[in-house]
């Protein structure tokens, strides 16, 4: 009689562990850059991720460098912070991530203006040129 009684403590037991896991809800955070113009290669953290406009999904917050090139534009260097909500902070997050029944999507967009690449007209590059040469010619004095 108590083996049927640990048993059918034991089942519930599994069972009840089982509803609160398939239960709990879980945060899905995602970040989408855009671009001004569009197509240019993403790079997140020296990793390219795609041409905006590109979603991917991430796993922490904070400053994420970030890298946009496109053909006929200038190179942007810049870093992102990405600040968490309310809800990830401890011990709060314990309670989204685990205990929550729903599902919680944590999206970030952010948008960047590339400069037209300006390239020097020919009359430039000649007095670039003589200015080095008469450069080079103090320095060997």
């Amino acid at each position: 009689m108590k083996t049927n009684r640990l048993q059918i403590g034991t089942v519930a037991v599994v069972c009840a562990a089982s509803a609160v896991a398939m239960l709990s809800g879980c945060v899905r955070r995602t970040l989408k850059i855009t671009t001004e113009p569009p197509n240019a290669l993403v790079f997140l953290n020296d990793e390219e991720i795609g041409r905006s406009e590109v979603s991917r999904d991430f796993t922490f917050y904070g400053d994420y460098s970030v890298i946009i090139r496109k053909k006929g534009f200038k190179t942007l260097k810049t870093h992102w912070d990405i600040k968490a909500p309310w809800y990830q902070w401890i011990p709060i997050d314990f309670f989204a991530e685990v205990l929550w029944p729903w599902h919680i999507h944590d999206t970030h967009e952010t948008h960047f203006v590339l400069e037209k690449q300006e390239w020097p007209t020919s009359e430039e590059l000649v007095k670039r040129a003589k200015d080095l040469q008469a450069r080079a010619r103090d320095f060997r004095q």
